[in-house]
């Protein structure tokens, strides 16, 4: 893969629809590194990578970092003495920063185009219809937004440009693995869309994953220029019904999948997850129980804050898989569809959680993590379906009218938005004065909160 993405060649004869439409994928580059190094400039230059909860994985690593050969996911242990010999550093996860961070950059994005897309903490799809009428090229115009983002939040960033979803996906990839590229790479013409398809493994297109590229291995296709050429009855056959042809004709310049940007700039979720690996085994179920009233507490609080209600709750907690002595299932899990209707009420879904986590509970294990999901999500309507036959609200919570519900959720959310996190929270969650939470997974790293403590604000003298 050269440079030439971006020459002219003849063109070739593809039936491929050049649609007015152009989408750009923006990616934060090593981004959790990047946002690190925005306040510890020390950090430049210097083999870098973030550790995932209980500072067990690397889930980020700087450009150095990946030239020393640290794959994504090594255990820290294996990758420890590695980084002292080439004076690298280790952080512990700091997700209220990233998180910060991610709607900094979303921000900007959103004032330079007309739709963004944000598709995760780190990418946005990005509208770039009609831009070049009124900004120039289209690749002056991406430039200026890269300067733009990079200025104001310090996060520097690749980005794909395509006239579908997917090849802005495939784009934003090849860009990252080739800096002469310098950070964009627009696949607008047949020749360019040909040449990135034929670079490009199957396994990195965009919905098909390693597992699945193995099984198109057997079948001869290994790049997604083999993808992009078979058959609409073999894309149905063999790739999931219409979502495959789709899939296929996305990788031919055929859009299928539009852009669906929110008022706020913030995902459209369609389900929200909490859990934690812990600093240590746990036995009893108290402290199992304090841990997910923790994860529970905060999905519910994040539910709140996008305006939503659940219906489905999902509880699970695991064994240490790489215990000798545990035999398989590691994890085990219970999911409830809400009997009384869907809800966003903190004290609701931790009566049904401690249901569900006495049913998982089994004395004489060591448990290693735990967590919840909540699926089902929608936006609240008025009153709320009940159920004659549930015995949640008579026997482990007192009834509440909605408008109390409602009232008494708004007033814990403002007390610990108002006095930090965690001020008002569930008796199961307290621990004795000065002693640590049982469940508390390890961060012997972690970074100051630059910009969401008031204490933890850079100071310059």
């Amino acid at each position: 893969m050269h440079h030439s993405l971006h020459s002219r060649s003849p063109p070739i004869n593809l039936t491929i629809s050049l649609s007015r439409l152009m989408y750009g994928l923006v990616d934060g580059n090593n981004f959790y590194v990047s946002c690190e190094r925005v306040f510890q400039p020390r950090l430049e230059g210097c083999p870098v990578v973030v550790l995932s909860n209980n500072d067990g994985a690397v889930v980020s690593r700087s450009a150095e970092a990946k030239q020393l050969g640290i794959p994504m996911g090594a255990p820290f242990f294996k990758v420890r003495e590695l980084l002292r010999r080439h004076q690298g550093h280790a952080l512990s996860s700091n997700y209220a920063l990233y998180g910060d961070m991610s709607r900094r950059v979303m921000a900007r994005l959103a004032a330079h185009v007309p739709g963004v897309e944000v598709y995760s903490i780190d990418e946005a799809f990005l509208d770039l219809h009609g831009l070049t009428t009124w900004c120039g090229t289209l690749d002056t115009r991406v430039q200026s937004i890269r300067r733009d983002v990079l200025a104001c939040t310090g996060i520097p960033t690749c980005v794909g440009v395509a006239p579908t979803k997917t090849l802005a996906k495939v784009a934003n990839r090849l860009a990252k693995k080739h800096p002469e590229l310098q950070g964009i790479l627009r696949l607008d013409t047949a020749s360019r869309r040909e040449r990135a398809l034929r670079a490009l493994p199957v396994a990195d297109v965009w919905g098909i994953g390693y597992q699945y590229a193995g099984k198109l291995a057997t079948q001869g296709i290994r790049t997604a220029w083999e993808l992009s050429q078979v058959s609409e009855a073999w894309a149905r056959k063999h790739l999931g019904g219409v979502i495959g042809w789709r899939l296929v004709q996305e990788l031919l310049g055929q859009p299928c999948h539009g852009l669906l940007p929110s008022e706020d700039s913030t995902p459209s979720r369609q389900s929200i997850s909490c859990s934690r690996s812990f600093g240590q085994r746990l036995a009893t179920f108290d402290d199992l129980w304090g841990a997910v009233t923790t994860y529970l507490s905060r999905a519910a609080e994040k539910l709140r804050a996008h305006g939503d209600q659940a219906h489905i709750l999902t509880v699970y907690i695991s064994q240490d898989r790489y215990d000798t002595r545990v035999q398989p299932p590691y994890t085990r899990s219970t999911t409830l569809t809400l009997p009384a209707g869907p809800t966003s009420n903190t004290l609701q879904l931790l009566a049904y959680g401690r249901r569900l986590l006495e049913k998982l509970y089994e004395p004489g294990r060591l448990y290693a993590k735990a967590g919840v999901v909540l699926d089902g999500l929608e936006p609240p309507c008025r009153g709320q379906q009940l159920d004659l036959f549930s015995p949640v609200s008579s026997t482990v919570i007192a009834p509440i009218s909605d408008d109390r519900a409602r009232k008494l959720m708004h007033s814990l959310d403002a007390l610990n938005r108002q006095f930090g996190r965690g001020t008002v929270r569930p008796a199961a969650t307290v621990t004795a004065a000065g002693q640590p939470a049982s469940w508390q997974g390890k961060a012997q790293h972690k970074s100051q909160a630059f910009t969401t403590r008031l204490e933890d604000l850079m100071v310059v003298d």
